[in-house]
């Protein structure tokens, strides 16, 4: 775990009483369900306006997280409660039908975190669906599901896992996460950007935004507060967080477009208060997310880089590649820059790197998975000899990156697989350890996850059209409709089904697969196993150009 160092001491404006998250062991006691009654005292609605959530699953337990909020939008960030703490009443059930209570027990949602409960739970049986909720007062939340992870030394049953990224609540409804709910997944991932910074008017849509953000551009703990209760108060977003564990990490919204360390997006801009509002977006991500206690911020750090192991078929190593990355060179954007192939650049930093690779050096995991943020594959979009690609992702650490493809290589991980969001499409690629020779093995496979509602409704188009795909052979699939990425998770076998809906401009719309990608066990690189014809409308407008695809990864205000 990162120590702290000076930035941990310089922001003393959120100085509160230290919090311990309620550790749910075997000895926990057992109320019955009237034990919290009196406390719901002073509350006049129901306080679980944003839903229950659970996370990072290990074999023995697994979070579950919820807050109380009467009026979610309240510009305070208080979410209009009385500023006192409250016992609540958590149950966790071995039955959907909440009748048979396996542990039980009283957590503190205090007023210093926002009215956030998280409870670490062990000691339950591995492999296995469990149930849970709260209650405070007489007002009981929803029912959530999570389930353990098979025993370290066992790989259990196909692990069915989802992963998502990049919510803008103002750009289009959430169906995706409707759809997904529906999944019933063992386990979803959400790769970042869970929320967006913008006031309103500020990152729109072509024909304007379908809905709004209240308050202020996020720079204050109360803006942030206010800002994760108006996306948490989503039911479609509800629904997703109950149906199943997630595992977390943070992109570049959830603080401010395109940070990078201690760097604002536009530090031409003068921010003097950044650390402040770091600060703050990093308490609220806390308050509002089913992390372990090894995640609560001190100060403007937080560890959140992290490794969850699913029995023996699968380790998920978390990253976290905006907290300890150098700036972005040649001011950011799509670039021919020199510093993206500077040796002393890291998009990860140098604690964080040994530790991805002492990870790599002692797993035993069928499948490595690398859930993390940005594109790690090779995109040049210049198709001359000039290398243009984008200083945000890990072309403009090239050197970080190929330390950490070396590093599986040499530590001789089975299967490497990499997990990304960010760029608001979907993608498929091989993993080369030199994209300068096309001709090389592939050493892994990455899966892209198109944005959940950032950018609007999108459109279909034939992937072999993609100028990318001509430039860079390293890539396979490409698609810019709003969605997800659905795969089961076998001993021999990796399936991904690449998951769309028309539009997000409307309720409702339908879900189907667009493509799906298979990685075989000790075969690197991704094989198309399906692929949907385009429907007449959608090769009306089959032209994608190197310039649309920068822009629509790229224009933000």
């Amino acid at each position: 775990m990162p120590g702290l160092d000076r930035r941990s001491f310089l922001v003393t404006g959120l100085a509160a009483a230290a919090t311990v998250p309620v550790l749910a062991g075997p000895a926990s006691a057992e109320p019955d369900e009237t034990a919290a009654s009196p406390a719901g005292r002073g509350l006049r609605s129901d306080p679980f306006t944003l839903g229950v959530a659970s996370g990072d699953p290990d074999h023995s337990g697994f979070v579950i997280w919820t807050r109380l909020a009467q009026q979610p939008l309240a510009e305070d960030g208080f979410g209009g409660m009385p500023q006192r703490p409250f016992p609540v009443l958590w149950q966790v059930y071995a039955d959907e039908r909440a009748r048979r209570v396996v542990r039980s027990g009283i957590a503190v949602a205090a007023p210093e975190w926002g009215h956030s409960v998280h409870v670490e739970l062990d000691s339950l049986g591995s492999d296995r669906e469990y149930w849970y909720r709260f209650r405070v007062g007489p007002y009981v939340s929803p029912l959530g599901r999570a389930r353990t992870a098979p025993h370290p030394l066992s790989y259990g049953g196909a692990l069915s896992m989802a992963f998502v990224s990049c919510a803008q609540f103002e750009h289009g409804y959430f169906t995706s996460y409707r759809h997904l709910a529906q999944e019933r997944p063992d386990l979803i991932l959400h790769l970042g950007d869970y929320q967006y910074e913008y006031t309103k008017n500020t990152y729109t849509i072509p024909g304007g935004n379908i809905r709004h953000h209240e308050g202020p551009e996020t720079e204050t703990l109360a803006n942030y507060r206010q800002r994760h209760a108006q996306y948490k108060a989503d039911p479609d977003l509800q629904a997703a967080h109950a149906a199943a564990s997630w595992l977390v990490v943070w992109d570049d919204h959830e603080l401010d477009n395109n940070w990078a360390d201690e760097v604002p997006e536009k530090p031409e801009i003068p921010q003097p208060n950044f650390l402040s509002r770091r600060e703050a977006a990093f308490r609220a991500y806390y308050e509002n997310m089913p992390l372990r206690r090894t995640s609560i911020p001190r100060g403007v750090d937080m560890q959140l880089y992290r490794r969850v192991r699913w029995g023996r078929t699968a380790t998920f190593h978390m990253l976290d590649t905006r907290q300890y990355r150098d700036d972005q060179g040649c001011g950011d954007g799509y670039r021919d820059c020199p510093a993206a192939v500077d040796p002393a650049r890291s998009i990860t930093g140098s604690a964080q790197e040994a530790w991805l690779l002492n990870g790599f050096r002692h797993s035993r995991a069928q499948w490595d998975i690398l859930g993390q943020q940005v594109f790690f594959a090779q995109r040049d979009n210049n198709a001359g000899p000039a290398k243009v690609t984008s200083m945000d992702a890990w072309d403009g650490y090239v050197a970080s990156r190929r330390r950490i493809t070396q590093g599986w290589l040499d530590a001789g991980v089975r299967n490497p697989v990499v997990l990304t969001g960010d760029v608001h499409a979907h993608w498929a690629s091989d993993l080369k350890l030199d994209y300068d020779d096309p001709t090389g093995p592939s050493v892994g496979a990455e899966l892209v996850a198109s944005s959940i509602s950032t950018g609007g409704d999108g459109r279909d188009s034939d992937p072999a059209t993609h100028p990318f795909l001509k430039i860079n052979p390293h890539l396979k699939f490409y698609n810019n409709q709003r969605g997800y990425v659905l795969t089961r998770i076998e001993r021999e076998l990796m399936t991904a089904d690449f998951k769309v809906v028309p539009t997000v401009t409307a309720p409702g719309s339908d879900v189907y697969t667009r493509a799906t990608f298979v990685v075989e066990d000790r075969v690197p690189g991704v094989q198309q196993t399906y692929l949907r014809p385009l429907d007449s409308a959608a090769r009306a407008l089959d032209e994608m150009t190197v310039e649309e695809t920068v822009r629509l990864e790229t224009e933000r205000p």
